[in-house]
């Protein structure tokens, strides 16, 4: 069984940053790279999930 991320945001960038939002509700910054082969990351706080837009992006990896 295959449950969904609770929220995807596409982006340009290789490296994201998440901190689960919501200020005070949210969790630590944390830094995440998005590996080539899969597209995206997701984090280990929160399961939000970080997809790749590779026709956008921006070489910084």
């Amino acid at each position: 069984m295959t449950i969904a991320a609770p929220e995807t945001q596409i982006v340009t960038k290789w490296k994201v940053a998440c901190d689960g939002g919501d200020g005070a509700l949210g969790h630590p910054r944390v830094w995440l790279t998005i590996p080539q082969d899969t597209g995206f990351v997701e984090c280990g706080y929160c399961d939000k999930r970080y997809v790749i837009d590779r026709d956008h992006a921006h070489d910084d990896h």
